[in-house]
């Protein structure tokens, strides 16, 4: 029976080893059953962190590199950007075997068609945050970020993920989650049954009227959080990492 997974906002950097090696382990146990996984979806948030392809570390190129030996298992590999690495571009999705989505994208999950998406979108009561996403989304502004030097992205990006968490304290949990109208809009927008993402940290199957239904990933901090479907149905599981 074949399977495809879901993964999201795992958050990978240099200071979280227990979640780095948590995927790699991931990843091994989807090459080591490969004939038998058609895809793995990775919906956002995959790093802490991503301020341009031209920043080459070790981390980094080994994710490539583990991500492409998976691709040339035989197993699609597809990614959608997050709030944290939509800088991710065509020079790194090449280099491991992936191919870049739309933000919101209907793909056809064993005769079902689902739309993915990191989620972010959908959490409209966030005003100050749509404005950053709604510019940090724009030509302009990635061709401008990424023509500064790299020194300077580094900054700027701590600069951005200090503000963020101080940001965090002052919202309530209910304006970073998603607005109900915001995914009934989008449900209608793309006439689908299924939608699954990640972002809110939140990981649930929450149930709504017409057969709907929306999977929501949780992050990797203390556990490995995936969707594994199939044709028997979806599942949202954890595993300790």
């Amino acid at each position: 029976m074949n399977k495809t997974y879901f993964i999201a906002d795992l958050h990978l950097s240099d200071d979280t080893s227990l979640i780095n090696q948590g995927f790699f382990n991931f990843i091994d146990s989807l090459k080591q059953n490969a004939k038998s996984v058609d895809a793995l979806y990775i919906l956002g948030d995959f790093f802490e962190a991503w301020i341009g392809d031209d920043n080459q570390t070790a981390l980094n190129q080994k994710v490539a590199n583990e991500l492409n030996d998976l691709s040339q298992a035989g197993v699609k590999l597809y990614f959608t950007h997050g709030n944290r690495d939509f800088l991710i571009k065509k020079r790194y999705a090449k280099a491991c075997g992936m191919t870049l989505l739309p933000e919101q994208t209907i793909i056809n999950l064993y005769g079902t068609p689902t739309l993915v998406c990191h989620g972010d979108e959908l959490c409209t009561d966030d005003i100050e945050y749509q404005k950053f996403r709604k510019k940090s989304r724009s030509w302009w502004w990635q061709t401008l970020m990424l023509n500064l030097p790299l020194s300077f992205r580094q900054k700027k990006a701590a600069k951005i993920r200090a503000h963020s968490k101080q940001s965090k304290k002052m919202k309530s949990q209910a304006i970073m989650d998603v607005n109900e109208q915001a995914v009934s809009d989008t449900f209608t927008k793309f006439n689908v049954s299924q939608m699954i993402h990640g972002h809110t940290h939140r990981p649930n199957v929450h149930k709504y009227d017409n057969n709907k239904t929306r999977y929501v990933l949780g992050d990797w901090y203390t556990d490995l959080w995936y969707i594994e479907a199939s044709q028997q149905g979806i599942k949202l599981i954890s595993e300790p990492l």
